[in-house]
């Protein structure tokens, strides 16, 4: 049995590329397949680049699984 609050957490790949003095972080949910990008600067750490990027995929995950709230009649994004 997982220890409690880890049975829960989800994987995630995430590649850095460093373009210059900048760097691009892409983190992918493998499941899904949903990838989101950060592009943050190279004197940051991997992790908080990392940490950054995760928080933005769970974000968009969490955005797809949500009901839209716009109850208008019309084109819907």
């Amino acid at each position: 049995m997982a220890p409690r609050g880890l049975e829960k957490r989800r994987r995630y790949l995430v590649e850095f590329q460093t373009i210059g003095s900048s760097v691009k972080v892409s983190a992918i949910d493998p499941v899904t397949l949903v990838e989101v990008s950060i592009v943050g600067p190279t004197t940051v750490s991997e992790a908080e680049l990392s940490h950054l990027a995760v928080r933005k995929l769970e974000y968009v995950l969490r955005k797809q699984t949500e009901a839209p709230t716009d109850a208008r009649p019309g084109i819907k994004a």
